[in-house]
Formats: C-alpha cells, sequence, structure tokens
C-alpha cells in the first residue's frame, strides 16, 4: 500500500519530499506503557503492555533515536497533539497514584485543607 504523505518541508528550498510505502504485512502494535532512557549516543523507548491481573510486564518493541531525531519526533508530536486537541478537546489526563497520595496528604485528618494553601483545584 503506498501513501502519498503531504511533507510541509517539500515546499522549502533544498528539501525533498519522500514518498512513504506501507507494506500491507505491517504490524500495528498496541502499547499503554513506554519506558524512556538514553545513552550520550542515543535515546531508548521500550514498549509494553500493561495489563490487568498480569504481574509480569513483557518489552514488545524498542526504538532507538539519536538525541537529534528524539528532539525532532518530541517537536512532531508535539505539534501533532496541539492539533488535536484544538480539533477533538483536551486530553484528559488521568491523576498517577503519586498524584493522589500528595493531594491527599495536602489535607489535615479531618478533611480540611490546611490554612494558607487553598486554590480552585478539581479532582
Amino acid at each position: 500500500m503506498n501513501h502519498d504523505t503531504p511533507n510541509p518541508a517539500a515546499n522549502q528550498p533544498g528539501r525533498r519530499q519522500v514518498k512513504l510505502e506501507v507494506p500491507p504485512d505491517l504490524r500495528a502494535l498496541y502499547v499503554n506503557f513506554a519506558m524512556i532512557t538514553n545513552t550520550q549516543s542515543e535515546v531508548v523507548f521500550d514498549f509494553a503492555q500493561v495489563l490487568p491481573n498480569m504481574p509480569k510486564v513483557e518489552i514488545l518493541d524498542r526504538l532507538l533515536l539519536s538525541p537529534t531525531s528524539a528532539k525532532q519526533f518530541h517537536k512532531a508530536l508535539g505539534d501533532m497533539l496541539a492539533k488535536y486537541e484544538s480539533t477533538y478537546g483536551e486530553i484528559k489526563v488521568p491523576p498517577t497514584l503519586a498524584d493522589r497520595l500528595f493531594q491527599a496528604s495536602r489535607f489535615s485528618s479531618t478533611g480540611e485543607e490546611p490554612e494558607g494553601e487553598g486554590g480552585n483545584e478539581q479532582s
């Protein structure tokens, strides 16, 4: 399957348009966990699926990028998410366990917020 993907860089001097080809047997992978590490010369993305009642998580795929490519990826992902949110609305990220624990510790044992701390935070 061929996909002619619009490439805004193609209209810039010295840039060429790239035609992407997606093989029909390309494996699609759903992940809900990523671990990102780095060395001086590379950024490593390890991807996995975390499933309920499964104590073991197996890394399914690994992506290696140069720091420069990782920074370009970061910018492209940020741009794409900004466009997504302008079309569909803000992506709500649920609080993590740490967020909930630290939020709970701000309140006294009576459930009242300590004086001097306030705000219009909503959970």
